[in-house]
């Protein structure tokens, strides 16, 4: 088994290196790796539902989905992340309790009453510390959980709060759990990368042929290279959600305004705008003028540059109208 300890933070890179290790690796692989300040979505997932937008856009949080299943998680650099891709026969390739047992035994060897719980949760004392979520990709599975160490509690409660009542669709959502750091329950201090060591210490240790391994430049370049055409990407991160309907509605100085989107593919199909606002303008045309335009604020504040708002919204901005469509 190949053993890698990876330094970058940037959670565009790190997701793009797991599906390159996992298409382009033979051997058997663990890393272990962080993440600066981001949320990571699951592959079936609509992001929009699962972000608090404004949260996200006013703390430069990154948005990145992921290749494998499963609920939006947080993370930060008081997270740590492991992941083991191996091959195997089909029905052997999921299993969720076989690659979470080491990080169990780590926290046994201090002292820490860890378990799994349900289908792929790890908790202290009833409250989950690392999430869980596997791809299977040909005879080859990508697992890898988080392992919530010394994140900040506030950050992840504040980032992943969304409005129940914005969106309905189909897509998985997340189930939020209550929650712990590592830290909390240890005997003695440890840092967030002695815990690393430790994991790395034992995962060596107990693997027989295990050895380090660190990514060449062939492989940073080709990282990189999926890093920027699919990680990076507003198609991969957002536009790949399923079809869903959005509704928000907004005070504004003109009134009130209601907002419903219907969209597929991250792209709108139809909207429509309802209110007690007054107009000289149809804001039928602006409605038409969105049909076609993708669900994000960049493309939709292009659109709206050839109108002005004022006159189909008596009193409303165009911060205010844009405001109403996130």
């Amino acid at each position: 088994m190949l053993c890698i300890i990876r330094h970058e933070t940037d959670p565009y890179f790190n997701l793009a290196a797991e599906e390159y290790v996992l298409k382009n690796f033979e051997r058997d692989t663990f890393m272990l790796w962080r993440n600066e300040p981001s949320i990571i979505v699951g592959k079936h997932q609509n992001t929009l539902a699962e972000i608090n937008a404004d949260y996200v856009k006013e703390n430069k949080i990154k948005v990145v989905r992921r290749l494998s299943g499963g609920g939006a998680v947080f993370h930060d650099l008081g997270n740590l992340n492991f992941t083991f891709i191996a091959s195997g026969e089909n029905h052997q390739l999921v299993d969720f309790r076989k690659f979470t047992q080491p990080i169990l035994e780590v926290l046994q060897k201090l002292n820490i009453e860890a378990k799994f719980e349900g289908r792929n949760d790890l908790t202290i004392e009833g409250r989950k510390f690392s999430g869980n979520a596997e791809h299977v990709y040909k005879n080859r599975v990508l697992h890898h959980g988080t392992l919530l160490f010394s994140a900040i509690m506030a950050d992840l409660s504040s980032a992943l709060k969304v409005d129940p009542d914005k969106f309905q669709d189909k897509a998985v959502k997340s189930v939020r759990s209550r929650v712990t750091n590592i830290s909390e329950h240890l005997k003695e201090p440890l840092t967030v990368l002695e815990f690393r060591e430790l994991i790395l210490k034992h995962v060596m240790e107990s693997t027989p042929g295990a050895e380090l391994y660190s990514f060449t430049e062939k492989d940073i370049a080709a990282i990189s290279k999926l890093r920027d055409e699919k990680y990076i990407s507003w198609e991969w991160n957002f536009g790949y959600s399923p079809k869903y309907n959005f509704r928000k509605a907004v005070k504004t100085n003109g009134g009130k305004l209601e907002v419903t989107l219907e969209v597929n593919n991250g792209i709108i199909e139809k909207a429509r705008f309802y209110g007690d606002y007054f107009n000289k303008a149809d804001p039928a045309e602006i409605e038409s003028a969105l049909s076609g335009t993708a669900h994000n604020e960049e493309a939709i504040r292009e659109k709206l540059s050839g109108f002005n708002i004022p006159e189909y919204f008596l009193n409303v901005s165009s911060e205010e109208l844009i405001t109403s469509l996130f």
